[in-house]
Order: C-alpha cells, then structure tokens, then sequence
C-alpha cells in the first residue's frame, strides 16, 4: 500500500521504520529537520522499550540517559514514600525518533491535509497527530491537562534530587515531576488539570537555580481509547495518542503509544479487529480514568470504591515490568489517600 503517516513522534517514527519494509511509506512531520524536538520527559521502562525495539534492529540500550534506583513520591506533611525501581530510566527520545527516520521518507516541515493527501493518491493515513487529531472527528469526552517542563541544567549548583522524584498535585489532577537526565542535567516538568503547574514550577525553581536549557509545554489527552472512538474514518487510522493511549494515572504515553502502533502493524488489513485489540489491551485505562475521574469531582471514597482501585492495582502489579517499578498496594493506598 501507499501509506502516509503523519507525526513522526514515539508512534509515527516507529510506523514509519515497521511498515516501510513492506510498503511504500512517507512520513510527514510539521517540524522542520534540524529543528525537530521530541516533546515529554523521556521517562519510559527499559525493559519493555528493549522488547518493542529489537525486532527492528536497534539497540535501546545506546539510547540510556538514566537508570533509576528508587522513586521518591511527597505525600505531603513531610511525608515520603519511596518506590523500588525494576528498570525505569531516562532515554534520549528525540535521537531514537531521528534514528528511526533516518533512510527512510520523511518529509520535514510540512503540514499534511486531507486534500493534499487524497491529491497524493495514498490508500492509507496513519493519524499519529496526537492530541489534535488532525485526519479524526473531534473525541466526545475529551479530557486532557496542560504541562510544561524544562530541560535543566545544575552545572554548579547542588542537584536537587539523585533520581526520579514526583508530587502529586491535590485529587490527583496531575503532579510535579523531577526526571534525572545525564551530567547533572534533568527533566523537570509539572501537569495540573486546575492549571496549578506554573506556580509550582516556579517555585522549585526559585528554590533550586538551574540553567534553563530548553521549555517546552503541551497538553496530554488522558481520555481512554474506550473515549476516543471512532478509530478509523474511510482510509484514515489513529494510533498513539490521537486515540487515547496515554496512561491517565501517570500521564506516560511512550510504551502504551508503541503498543497500539505494534497493534495497527499486525491488523493493518483487518481495521475492526485492531480497534477490538486496542480497546482490550487498554481496558485497565478505564480503571484509572474512573477512578481519577472521581478524584477531580471530590466524590472517591477509599471504602465505596475500593473495588475500582484494587482493579486498577491488580492491573499494574501484572505489568510490573512494562512499568519499570515495583507495584505495591501500599503505596497506592498512601498515594490516593494523601491526595
């Protein structure tokens, strides 16, 4: 087939290197090359990263910024929770994206359309345009927060943490992160529903003097697949984060967005079963989403509704690895009832 796929992030780039063996596949990203930036804090499981990129040759392992011990989470009232670490790092994302492209046909700083598209003569678009959704009808239940982030560096000043570091902001509306880079440097970035992210921001910042290298802000669609129907219109399909694969309990979209590109590559002639797998692979996203969902309106009652949260750790304790942490209920129940 002739195929476009449009957005060359975590999900494009990868469809554009998978599918270019067996078809002819141009890549179209807004973004000017060289100027092209891979946005979020490049936090992800090595683990599972390792899986999902050997079959194309690459060895993730050249891509490793960071590996994490321990996670520290504040709980507030100078409370801390600490959480073991099985493989959670920080890679360089944008040189992986860049890599996945190179040699194959991409077309940098160029706006994509249906009308040029259909021009082109292509049996199939690939919506990898994230939370615009470019080529879908708009999503019924949207739900997405705002986020800004900084790429930090502490050259001569004390770093603020040695590892991963988060603080969730009140009914769990999203939280303040602290992602450890290479040579002193970080990702450090804040999400909030309620908009408090900015404040927050400012004053880690005040308090703990870096040099800012890069900012960049965006917000992440957190509504699930379940939400985000329909999949595909005529010759146009979602993937990644145009159809909710984004975590909503940690915002974290890389693996879950590779997955569902994984999903389209094995039913790439079959669209119907790909939307039956996508929305059985992510059903424990509608556990969370419920769940933070009453969080936001006030209404979660750890008694009431202690099913959904057993549901969503059952959930995660069997994909420990793919989380790159140890999930224990302990810290969950700390967490959700701190917040």
């Amino acid at each position: 087939m002739k195929i476009a796929v449009v957005g060359l992030g975590v999900a494009g780039s990868y469809l554009l290197n998978r599918l270019s063996n067996e078809h002819d596949v141009t890549g179209f990203e807004m973004q000017r090359e060289g100027e092209f930036q891979a946005v979020c804090a490049w936090g992800t499981s090595k683990n599972e990263l390792s899986k999902i990129m050997q079959p194309l040759g690459i060895d993730f392992e050249k891509y490793v910024l960071f590996r994490g011990k321990e996670m520290s989470v504040d709980l507030g009232n100078g409370k801390t929770r600490t959480i073991p670490l099985i493989g959670l790092v920080t890679y360089d994302k944008h040189r992986l994206e860049v890599d996945l492209t190179k040699g194959k046909k991409g077309r940098f700083g160029v706006k994509a359309t249906p009308s040029m598209l259909k021009d082109e003569g292509y049996d199939m678009i690939i919506d990898c345009t994230s939370l615009h959704r470019a080529f879908l009808p708009k999503v019924k239940e949207d739900l997405w927060i705002p986020c800004v982030e900084y790429k930090l560096s502490y050259d001569g000043h004390r770093v603020p943490f040695e590892d991963f570091f988060i603080r969730p902001f009140k009914g769990l509306a999203g939280y303040f992160w602290y992602f450890p880079l290479e040579n002193g440097s970080a990702y450090v970035g804040a999400g909030d529903y309620y908009k408090r992210h900015n404040e927050s921001l400012d004053e880690f910042n005040k308090a703990n003097p870096g040099k800012i290298e890069k900012k960049i802000g965006r917000p992440i669609r957190i509504s699930p697949p379940k939400y985000c129907e329909p999949f595909y219109v005529g010759n146009v399909v979602g993937c990644g984060e145009s159809i909710g694969t984004v975590f909503p309990l940690l915002g974290e979209g890389i693996i879950p967005s590779l997955q569902c590109a994984e999903l389209l590559c094995e039913n790439l002639d079959d669209l119907p079963a790909y939307r039956e797998a996508v929305l059985k692979k992510f059903e424990y996203f509608n556990y969370v989403y419920d769940m933070i969902k009453l969080k936001f309106a006030g209404k979660f009652s750890m008694v009431r509704h202690l099913p959904l949260m057993l549901k969503t750790y059952n959930a995660m304790k069997k994909m420990e690895d793919r989380f790159g942490m140890e999930v224990r209920i302990a810290d969950m129940k700390d967490i959700v009832s701190a917040y």
